[in-house]
This record gives structure tokens, C-alpha cells and sequence, in this order.
């Protein structure tokens, strides 16, 4: 992995992050922890689809499956919470 892919990977996770803070209304843990949430999401959605045989070569392909893997692992951390 090239730095400036790392990068990207970061920047995408964020976005994520913080895209699915939005979509959660309120089941977030504010702009820090959602992104960091979107980083871990941005890699766990990249290896489920990847598992599955999916794959996204777009940025906006990348950002959908670190949306979704944000979204999933927001929804395993409230469940765990719980």
C-alpha cells in the first residue's frame, strides 16, 4: 500500500464516518468517533465485499462500501453497548 493510498484511505474512511453520523441521527459518537468509526467501516466493507466478489474501483464505489461498512459497524457497536 503506496502512502498515497493510505491517504485516501483515510480521507474516504472520514467521509464515510461522517456520512453515516448523518444518516444514524444521534446514534453516533460525534465528529471524531464517526470518523473514526468511518475508518473502521471503510475496511470492514472493503472486506465484505471483497469476500462476496464485489469490488469498486470508482471513488464513489469506494465511498457506497465504506457508507455501508460504516452504517454495519455502527449498528454492531449499539448493539454491543447494549
Amino acid at each position: 500500500m503506496t502512502l498515497q493510498s493510505f491517504l485516501t484511505f483515510l480521507v474516504l474512511g472520514a467521509l464515510a464516518g461522517w456520512i453515516s453520523g448523518l444518516i444514524a441521527k444521534g446514534r453516533g459518537f460525534g465528529l471524531p468517533g464517526n470518523m473514526i468509526v468511518g475508518i473502521v467501516g471503510a475496511f470492514l466493507g472493503g472486506f465484505g465485499f471483497g469476500l462476496l466478489g464485489i469490488s469498486a474501483h470508482n471513488f464513489l464505489g469506494q465511498l457506497i462500501f465504506a457508507i455501508l461498512g460504516s452504517l454495519l459497524f455502527l449498528w454492531l457497536l449499539r448493539f454491543i453497548r447494549k
